[in-house]
């Protein structure tokens, strides 16, 4: 089974800086992490090819200090590390992101499954996952807690959803997003972590992969921020004390004067 895993190097730190003339996140002097979803995403392609055989493959799409993060998959037991970066794709929203990150992958081949977190700490929008699928033509499950099993053709899946799970059977080549509660990652080894540091990590640039240019970057990004800002602190609110008639009163009187 050959399986890629699409993970994102994130600020490690939830106090993030905002740039207010780019609307950029400030990253100097803030530690990065591989996104704490895809680290179960990075757990689970490990462990199905211990189960059924085949080749691991990571892919990162971001700035060169990235290379860091595939490393440290490396080390988990991943086979192979690919980089995508170029400055042409600065600036990418999750539909630009995921067309790069698909036209990366028909640049490796043949697969079988597709596995990244569920999202991104640092945008929570789940879009990738789903983006990608869409623009391979491939069939996905989101938000999946176990695979229950596979076969060269289909993967026999469990869903988490709201209220309990589902079971789904879907056909491969497929794509999934998976949550915390499939597995716990494990710890590199020794011998992971020196395979890791001597590991060859492929980058790929926009001419490597060839994409449509009006598609990467800010020209492909149909959706832009015009503004990101941090909400200002709350103050302490009001406690109204009394019997529930009279508490009733007082909210609904202020509730008017609010909107007066």
């Amino acid at each position: 089974m050959n399986i890629i895993v699409c993970i994102k190097q994130v600020p490690e730190t939830t106090e993030v800086r905002i740039n207010p003339e780019t609307n950029t996140l400030i990253r100097e002097g803030v530690k990065s992490i591989i996104n704490p979803f895809d680290m179960y995403a990075i757990e689970e392609a490990v462990r199905l090819k211990e189960k059924f055989g085949g080749k691991t493959t990571v892919i990162s799409m971001g700035p060169p200090q990235a290379d860091a993060a595939l490393r440290e998959a490396i080390s988990m037991g991943i086979d192979e590390g690919i980089l995508i970066c170029d400055r042409a794709f600065a600036g990418s929203d999750t539909w630009a992101t995921s067309y790069t990150l698909a036209g990366a992958i028909k640049k490796i081949g043949a697969f079988d499954l597709i596995i990244c977190g569920k999202q991104a700490s640092d945008g929570d929008t789940a879009q990738v996952g789903p983006g990608i699928s869409t623009h391979l033509n491939i069939p996905q499950v989101t938000y999946v807690k176990k695979v229950e099993d596979a076969t060269d053709k289909s993967m026999r899946l469990e869903r988490l959803m709201e209220e309990g799970f589902e079971i789904i059977e879907a056909p491969l080549p497929l794509l999934i997003t998976v949550v915390k509660e499939i597995n716990e990652p494990r710890i590199p080894s020794l011998k992971g972590m020196m395979r890791a540091k001597s590991a060859k990590i492929t980058t790929w640039t926009q001419k490597e992969l060839g994409l449509d240019p009006q598609s990467i970057g800010l020209c492909g990004s149909p959706t832009q921020v015009v503004k990101i800002f941090t909400p200002p602190q709350r103050t302490g609110g009001q406690i109204l004390k009394g019997e529930v008639p009279e508490v009733v009163d007082k909210l609904v009187e202020l509730l008017k004067n609010e909107i007066n």
